[in-house]
């Protein structure tokens, strides 16, 4: 069966997949043109979850395939680093040029000298995942992949003992869906797509709970619009309220959680007007929801990522997936809390990874720490070596990752060499020594599993890449055979041979998923809903989580440990103040949450992605302004201990009093002094196993003079 290349001198329809890093992994409908080039790109209504939407980001993904700034060519740096001078090199020459770095770099420091680094700019799990291979063959610095999921995963497995909860398009049967830390409308539009199903055809209310009036918060019955890092507080008050009011289901803790007792009485102080002085609601808004939510037996909580954004994320996940248990929602169809379902997917990847090959002894290094890491930090650096060689694939660090200036400052060391491979010259490419053009996703074979629902897709080759642009799976196979370690397990195989190897539990192959198109893994209604228990040994979900020993989707290695404050974590769900506080000199929190047209910093090179964002803001409460002596439109600084930098005031009440807004990511040189809002955020670690808290930031804010 031959699906790469499509029928040419007709058009065709062809099945895919998004390959961009959202939870949503949309199955596309793709037009393929006689010219054998896509045209439109529509949800697939075939695909239950999908259910026929897509955002307007990649409907029209043929303007970023062939766009005119794309990468074409790789490229040699000539002149100073970030100089912007390059020349053009063959593809033998370049993958020559990385190989001999890396041989360098490890005969003059150590194998360790050397780190691949990488993230989710696609999440195909071939082209994503093969530089791990790579890596554990040559025993290449880890990788420890902090800077997304890991708070919020942590704080949901906590309470469940496992990833995974109530089928997502039960969000359609659900009498409320409770939208919590999340901006669907912008980042996940198919929540949006079943809950407004709910509402509809069930009169189903729909809550969001954010920090700011963003697209999905204009879209409530109800929105709570609460200060940042505070949801715990509100979970708190909520569940008090099911205990004072009898909405608590006491028979069903009884049978399926650690300790009701015990979080009732630790409970009985944390009342609503004990969280409305923490989270800025009133008691009636706090109220009013408590009372929603325990009257309405299916009640769906949608608990998204803007709580792995905080310092006190992982107690927040936590406290709010335990109000699902105190009320009982997870014994009805349409009710549970749902977060991501990583667990069901069974793909066997050792050797796509090359995990047979791992040596716990190579030390890890935190992703979200690179700053640190390139500048010489010995913790950051596990008090080894320098790191002098990096291969960076799928992420752009010095525009997404915090202390933007470290960041930069580390690679613009002479000493360091630098290969990116991608498909625009992004931020990070601009500091590299070689550039390496990339394919994208329809111009390659690849496979994808969804975190924000059930399926496990194939996204098939449609197209015909140019043919001056390579794969990652190509890059990682060449240097293989130029270091040495070629004839090791999974090296030299193509797409669709890994593909099939990943799938032994299905039994299917590539052709069988290619005329399927996908997987639906969802388990039955008594797994999905912890009916025989939770996935602790004991089957108890629990309000005691011990947070440094239980077991995690991504717990650091025992060489790490355990991170950040941990010792000041809640003994029950609770507020804990290790969030980033305002104080005399720093009055402001910001928060720098996704604008709906950028994905991180994919898709910031479209046109019309940039005239619909339009430039680099902050929003600011008009109270905020009017004290600061600030109009709208004019030039703030907004400052910490980080640095500085400058944006445009956009004067709005969809702002809190005392909260600054500045959604991106924009690219560094859209900033009017050529830096990002990530000069602005840290790097330190989070409690208790790790993360970025990106939207936790204590700044000060003044009008600029010049």
């Amino acid at each position: 069966m031959t699906l790469a290349t499509p029928n040419l001198g007709k058009t065709t329809v062809r099945h895919s997949v998004c390959p961009h890093d959202c939870p949503s992994a949309c199955a596309l409908d793709i037009e393929i043109g006689a010219d054998g080039r896509i045209g439109k790109v529509r949800g697939s209504a075939d695909n239950s979850y999908t259910a026929g939407v897509i955002c307007a980001k990649v409907a029209r993904y043929a303007d970023r395939l062939y766009h005119p700034d794309r990468l074409m060519k790789p490229l040699r740096r000539r002149g100073e680093k970030g100089g912007g001078d390059w020349q053009d090199i063959s593809w033998e020459a370049a993958l020559d040029e990385i190989a001999n770095a890396f041989v360098k770099a490890e005969q003059a420091q150590g194998s360790e000298a050397v780190w691949p680094y990488y993230y989710a700019g696609t999440m195909g799990q071939v082209q994503r995942d093969s530089i791990d291979r790579l890596r554990h063959a040559k025993r290449y610095s880890g990788f420890f992949d902090s800077i997304c999921t890991n708070t919020a995963w942590t704080g949901y497995v906590m309470g469940t003992g496992s990833l995974r909860g109530p089928d997502p398009r039960e969000m359609a049967k659900a009498d409320c869906v409770v939208i919590w830390g999340t901006n669907a409308v912008s980042t996940q539009v198919n929540v949006m797509t079943h809950a407004t199903k709910a509402r509809k055809e069930r009169g189903a209310r729909i809550v969001v709970i954010d920090i700011y009036d963003n697209p999905t918060m204009k879209q409530a019955d109800l929105a709570l619009k609460l200060r940042p890092g505070t949801d715990a507080a509100l979970a708190c008050a909520v569940m008090q309220i099911a205990f004072r009011d009898g909405y608590a289901d006491r028979a069903y803790m009884e049978k399926f959680a650690d300790d009701p007792a015990g979080l009732e009485a630790h409970l009985s102080t944390r009342g609503p007007e004990w969280a409305a002085a923490i989270t800025g609601l009133s008691v009636d808004e706090i109220e009013a929801f408590a009372r929603l939510v325990g009257e309405t037996k299916r009640t769906f909580f949608r608990l998204g990522y803007g709580f792995t954004r905080s310092r006190n994320g992982s107690v927040s996940m936590h406290a709010a997936a335990s109000v699902a248990t105190v009320l009982g929602s997870w014994q009805h169809e349409g009710g549970g809390a749902f977060h991501n379902n990583g667990a069901i997917f069974r793909l066997d990847k050792r050797e796509l990874m090359g995990l047979d090959m791992v040596d716990p002894d190579i030390r890890e290094l935190d992703q979200s720490q690179i700053g640190r890491v390139l500048t010489g930090d010995p913790v950051a650096l596990r008090h080894r070596g320098p790191v002098t060689a990096m291969l960076i694939q799928n992420t752009n660090p010095a525009n997404i990752a915090p202390e933007q200036r470290l960041v930069k400052r580390g690679f613009l060391r002479d000493d360091l060499f630098v290969a990116v491979h991608e498909h625009f010259m992004t931020d990070t490419a601009k500091l590299a020594d070689i550039v390496l053009p990339a394919t994208m996703f329809v111009e390659h074979d690849d496979l994808y599993r969804a975190g924000g629902h059930q399926h496990i897709l194939l996204g098939p080759k449609l197209v015909e890449p140019p043919s001056t642009v390579r794969t990652n799976l190509f890059v990682i196979d060449e240097l293989a055979k130029r270091l040495g370690v070629a004839h090791l397990p999974g090296f030299g195989l193509s797409e669709r041979d890994h593909i099939t190897r990943m799938l032994p539990h299905y039994e299917i192959d590539y052709d069988g998923l290619a005329e399927e198109k996908w997987i639906d893994c969802q388990p039955e209604f008594e797994t999905a809903h912890y009916a025989n228990g939770f996935g602790h040994p004991d089957k108890k979900f629990r309000f005691r989580p011990d947070w440094t020993k239980t077991p995690a989707p991504n717990r650091p290695p025992a060489s790490i440990g355990p991170l950040g404050p941990h010792a000041e974590l809640p003994e029950f769900p609770d507020y804990v103040e290790v969030i980033e506080t305002v104080d005399e000199a720093h009055p402001f929190r910001l928060a720098t949450p996704p604008a709906r047209t950028y994905l991180n910093s994919s898709f910031t090179e479209m046109k019309w992605s940039r005239e619909r964002e339009g430039r680099p803001e902050v929003m600011i409460h008009p109270d905020d302004a009017e004290a600061n002596g600030v109009v709208d439109g004019d030039v703030v600084r907004l400052g910490n201990g980080r640095g500085e930098i400058r944006l445009h005031a956009k004067i709005t009440d969809a702002a809190r009093s005392g909260v600054l807004i500045a959604e991106g990511i924009w690219p560094n040189d859209a900033h009017l002094d050529g830096e990002g809002i990530n000069v602005l955020t840290g790097a330190d670690p989070v409690a208790p196993y790790g993360g970025a808290a990106l939207h936790d930031n204590r700044v000060w804010l003044s009008k600029a003079t010049a």
